[in-house]
């Protein structure tokens, strides 16, 4: 922090929800410097996009500050009108929202979303928005910019999707830019240009970045303060360098032994010598020429091109690469979920290539959907919000026609119990449990039919670094005690790292490389897995700075 006026003050701000008696946060101060990063990191229901919400002035109808001041220089932010908001939000403050799937218009193209702050601020004309579009597009990582500015947000993937909000966020170079969440849903190489383009800002512009986050990794390697909460209160702040290489709470302790980019080991250690041992058996998932190709127009867009890799019987198979790269095709493929144009998948005994016809096929489609289960991304738009979390995990067992109408609510309350989540969470819907929460329904929901793999599609991407912990370790032990096989697709390569055997790298469609996951993290073998890994966020203590000769925090987390 700078010696002179913080361009953003926070000071003892409280921030109430009518329906509960208890803050969501709780004399929260911390400041933000022109040029500086700020990270808000802590759990989930921590306040801290509460906190954001506040600052930008958006909190939702059922909230009030009932404390506090927040000042932007020397305005403060709490007496403003609401037409002087609408002049400060865009041109002075920049906001990129967590959910990029509901904050563009479905409408509208993203060319359209991007130009309309200029147009609405007077900063550009229709012909010269255009121009300032695409170079806006074009810096945030988006490629072929002329022509992603045509598109609608449903032809454009999540992390694109990010993208364009955080361009819409820095088209007018606000002074302060709040930015909740906004590298979740990006694989690291995307998330190094955003990261670096906000760091351009800052030093260009002299921009300050208030940065909400549940990555560390992230916090650690750009931010210059770190603030960490709890409940809804701040329970230490200070400089990054300090707080990750001496933290004061055991609550930041744990956090930080949570992070997988700060595991000091993986939690596995295959061997080459092991894959060796392993390639002489028959693999239980085999992929053989696996290619798709999607027609767009009249473009043809490359999912996956001759693909081919094996998984062994009871072990994790990461999937790693770029948006666009083809993991989630691969994925789709696997799970049944499209027909390949060409190639061969094997799992177990089902065969792609096999001839099967008539009710046979039908009886083979169905042993199939029960054996190879998926979990997404997002277990909002997963889960049917209509119905209770009994009723999504007693679905499954009627379509399968498992056990009996009486049979079937003890095999519910099992697998509820499986993904340690107590029975009365059963007669609740989606929306009253976490994010956490329900990605361990979704993971029940996937293992109530009894599959023997299970494909996981950025599984964990969304989720705090503490929730993310328990689901790694829980999916640990659910596959000794099941014999499950896994296939894990995650564009963070730290979590890869941690919970994958083996892993394949691919890259616009194609499979650069694949083989034991120790050996292709110590052994890359081809540049674009090279440029994958130096891409992964270093925090400060690891890569030298004010406490780099303290270099873990996982004594304290210990103690």
């Amino acid at each position: 922090m700078t010696e002179s006026a913080p361009l953003l003050s926070v000071e003892d701000l409280s921030v109430a929800y009518s329906q509960s008696s208890a803050p969501a946060v709780d004399g929260v101060s911390f400041a933000v410097a022109a040029g500086s990063m700020t990270a808000v990191v802590g759990e989930s229901g921590s306040g801290k996009s509460t906190t954001a919400n506040a600052v930008i002035g958006l909190l939702p109808e059922s909230a009030q500050i009932t404390g506090g001041h927040i000042r932007l220089g020397e305005v403060d932010l709490g007496a403003l009108g609401a037409s002087t908001w609408r002049g400060v939000r865009g041109s002075q403050i920049g906001y990129v929202p967590q959910d990029p799937g509901s904050s563009l218009n479905p409408l509208q193209t993203i060319g359209k979303s991007v130009a309309e702050a200029l147009r609405i601020h007077k900063r550009a004309d229709r012909k010269s928005a255009r121009a300032q579009v695409i170079d806006l597009l074009a810096k945030v990582g988006i490629d072929r910019p002329q022509m992603r500015a045509d598109q609608f947000p449903h032809e454009l993937s999540g992390g694109m999707r990010q993208r364009v909000l955080i361009a819409s966020a820095i088209a007018l170079r606000p002074r302060l830019l709040i930015a909740d969440e906004p590298t979740s849903a990006l694989d690291v190489t995307v998330q190094k240009q955003v990261l670096d383009l906000l760091d351009g800002l800052r030093a260009e512009t002299g921009m300050g970045v208030l940065f909400i986050t549940h990555d560390l990794a992230v916090a650690g390697e750009r931010a210059d303060d770190v603030v960490v909460m709890q409940s809804g209160k701040v329970v230490e702040a200070g400089p990054a360098a300090r707080i990750f290489s001496r933290p004061a709470t055991d609550y930041t302790a744990r956090l930080l032994a949570d992070a997988p980019a700060l595991k000091t080991k993986a939690r596995h250690t295959a061997t080459a010598e092991d894959s060796q041992a392993d390639s002489s058996s028959a693999a239980f998932v085999s992929v053989e020429g696996l290619t798709q190709v999607y027609a767009r127009n009249e473009d043809q867009v490359i999912g996956v091109d001759d693909v081919s890799l094996s998984v062994q019987r009871g072990t994790t198979h990461g999937i790693v690469g770029e948006s666009g790269s083809g993991k989630t095709t691969t994925g789709k493929a696997l799970a049944g979920f499209l027909t390949p144009q060409s190639g061969r998948i094997r799992i177990g005994d089902f065969d792609t290539a096999d001839s099967v016809k008539g009710n046979a096929a039908r009886v083979r489609r169905r042993d199939f959907r029960r054996r190879v289960q998926l979990v997404h991304q997002n277990p909002y738009s997963a889960l049917d919000p209509k119905h209770s979390i009994r009723q999504i995990l007693t679905e499954p067992l009627r379509n399968f026609r498992i056990g009996t109408r009486a049979s079937r609510a003890g095999l519910v309350a099992e697998a509820l119990d499986r993904v340690s989540l107590p029975t009365e969470f059963l007669d609740r819907r989606p929306q009253e449990l976490s994010g956490g929460q329900l990605q361990r329904v979704a993971i029940a929901r996937a293992l109530i039919a009894g599959p023997e793999l299970v494909v996981f599609d950025e599984a964990v991407s969304a989720l705090d670094v503490t929730v993310q912990a328990q689901i790694l370790d829980l999916l640990d032990e659910l596959q000794v005690e099941l014999g499950l096989t896994y296939v894990f697709i995650s564009h963070d390569l730290a979590v890869v790292r941690q919970i994958a055997d083996t892993v394949s790298v691919m890259s616009q469609g194609r499979l650069m490389e694949n083989g034991p996951t120790e050996d292709l993290f110590a052994r890359p073998q081809t540049h674009y897995t090279r440029t994958l890994l130096d891409a992964i966020p270093r925090p400060v203590m690891l890569h030298g700075g004010e406490d780099a000769k303290n270099p873990t925090p996982l004594a304290a987390a210990e103690r």
